[in-house]
């Protein structure tokens, strides 16, 4: 194999290589709503409010958690989208949608 040759295939093994790095650890290229070790929550009277709390921590006040099973994980999932469009209460419920 000529030098010149080397060079084209070098980028190829290259991206090849970094797929399957991805692939084999479960790697996503989404990005999470919230970092690790902690948790989003919802803006009180707010459809666009989001933020993330230290795991342990309750929500500061005008914050509310999600309900279970609709939490949000990655920007722009099913349930980022949802919530982008729900105002809730003090209390977590639904006052407009």
């Amino acid at each position: 194999m000529t030098v010149q040759q080397t060079r084209r295939i070098l980028p190829v093994l290259a991206v090849a290589g970094l797929t399957a790095t991805l692939l084999l650890t479960g790697c996503s290229l989404q990005e999470r709503v919230c970092g690790s070790g902690r948790y989003p929550v919802k803006a009180v009277g707010n459809p666009d409010g989001g933020d993330c709390v230290a795991d342990g921590q309750e929500p500061p006040e005008g914050w509310v958690r999600y309900p279970a099973g609709q939490v949000p994980e990655y920007v722009g999932d099913e349930w980022d989208r949802y919530w982008a469009t729900v105002t809730v209460d003090k209390d977590g419920r639904m006052v407009s949608n």
